[in-house]
């Protein structure tokens, strides 16, 4: 029998209430469960020490005969100390999708013109202006310092 550690939804629609229990993993979310381990009120601010409540003792327990804790109630024993950090790479979920790569990406060219645009007509100005200064000054025969 595999064994998880997991949230059961309870409260009315809007205002979510969770139970952790430890249950069968085939049983559904919100069904039939082994033992009520503590309970999560999300509603409450993250400061409170009324938000997450576990028996620790019996998490322990069940931890030791080998239930896995989902992802959720692993961040509640990370936080009470109980379970060591792990790390978590999720790098698909934080790379952006393929119309924002391509809005970045004309983005990028845009500014790129823009920025070649905007030194080229400088850069030939002073070009214009020196070989305009330059003609003049043969034309009179004198030079500038």
């Amino acid at each position: 029998m595999s064994m998880k550690i997991r949230l059961a939804r309870g409260g009315s629609k809007k205002r979510p209430h969770y139970a952790i229990v430890a249950t069968d993993s085939r049983m559904p979310r919100d069904g039939r469960f082994l033992e009520k381990l503590g309970t999560y009120n999300p509603l409450l601010a993250k400061d409170s020490e009324d938000r997450v409540k576990m028996d620790m003792e019996r998490v322990q327990y069940w931890l030791g005969q080998g239930a896995q804790p989902t992802d959720r109630v692993s961040r509640f024993l990370e936080a009470a100390g109980v379970k060591e950090k792990a790390d978590r790479a999720n790098l698909k979920k934080g790379e952006p999708g393929k119309a924002a790569k391509d809005r970045a990406e004309k983005r990028a060219a845009r500014e790129a013109a823009a920025a070649e645009a905007a030194n080229a007509p400088a850069e030939d100005t002073v070009a214009t202006d020196q070989t305009a200064l330059d003609a003049a000054e043969a034309e009179s025969g004198t030079e500038s310092p």
